[in-house]
């Protein structure tokens, strides 16, 4: 079953760190991603840019709308995400234990699946 791991990093949290620690901790996200697909785990992985550079678009009423970031209600931001197969949630979940990114955000884990009720 396919799973993602969405990385869930509070909204400023990269401003306060160091050069060195922020690349620090990109250097640890990369050997997870590594030893992921070196056991055979890995179907995609990609770190996002902050959601300053972000925009929203909706429809409503046959007009779009666009917004563009930072948005001032978010708390946290999709700070990335590692796409993976592995046979139960609960391997998932495991998966999702060992991530670096858990020290310091939520990594919440996530089925892909249809998005209505069969």
């Amino acid at each position: 079953m396919t799973y993602m791991l969405l990385i869930l990093e509070p909204v400023g949290q990269r401003r306060t760190r160091t050069d060195s620690e922020g690349r620090d901790a990109y250097a640890r996200m990369q050997r997870f991603g590594d030893d992921l697909k070196a056991r055979g785990l890995l179907l995609a992985t990609e770190s996002l840019t902050s959601h300053a550079d972000a925009t929203r678009v909706d429809r409503r009423g046959g007009q779009a709308r666009v917004l563009d970031g930072p948005f001032a209600e978010a708390k946290e931001m999709v700070g990335g995400f590692f796409l993976i197969d592995c046979k139960t949630r609960e391997e998932a979940v495991a998966i999702a234990a060992e991530c670096p990114a858990a020290e310091w955000c939520t990594v919440e884990v996530r089925a892909l699946g249809p998005c209505y009720d069969i």
